[in-house]
């Protein structure tokens, strides 16, 4: 526990690889179509619960994961945005599934802490192409859902993107309570 929040607050941040490709806005709503390297992330799914219940519980796990709760018992840093896929039903409300992935930093990336809890899984993720809409505060499911629409409202007949998940994101430790960052991403198509 003390790696974890000594990561959080002391460790070294790594931004995920990603480049901006175009950026468009629609009345109101701005947003970036991105290309998002790929790499090893580690990932925890879970299921039966309510996306900030899933939250509650796969990020600690995370967390400890890149603190150092590993083989190697190294803390690795951060890399952000950590990001978690959801999995709208046809009414547009998230189904009770989640999958955070975390980027594992480059240092680590050939060969990265084999988790000492079962429930974390290291996976191979192409890069992917998204449309990204940022907002502040500390989000919450209802905000990601309302914010995923409006992106969607604002691609309307100019892009493609997948209906089946999306990606919710978090730059910022729970601790720091102004100037957050969050982001959906739809996956293009």
């Amino acid at each position: 526990m003390l790696g974890m929040i000594k990561n959080s607050l002391f460790g070294s941040v790594e931004t995920w690889p990603l480049a901006v490709l175009s950026k468009g806005a629609k009345e109101d709503v701005s947003y970036e179509e991105r290309t998002c390297e790929g790499g090893r992330f580690a990932t925890v799914e879970v299921t039966d619960k309510p996306v900030d219940e899933g939250l509650r519980e796969a990020m600690p796990k995370v967390m400890k994961y890149v603190g150092g709760t590993n083989d190697k018992g190294i803390g690795m840093g951060m890399t952000v945005p950590i990001s978690f896929a959801v999995f709208p039903g046809d009414d547009g409300s998230l189904q009770k599934k989640l999958k955070v992935w975390f980027r594992i930093p480059n240092q680590f990336q050939s060969n990265p802490p084999v988790p000492t809890d079962d429930s974390i899984k290291i996976e191979e993720r192409e890069s992917i192409t998204v449309y990204s809409l940022q907002f502040g505060g500390y989000a919450k499911e209802a905000d990601y859902v309302a914010h995923a629409t409006q992106l969607r409202t604002a691609l309307e007949g100019t892009a493609t993107c997948r209906s089946d998940v999306y990606f919710c994101t978090g730059y910022d430790p729970p601790m720091k309570p102004y100037g957050r960052r969050n982001e959906v991403w739809l996956v293009k198509a």
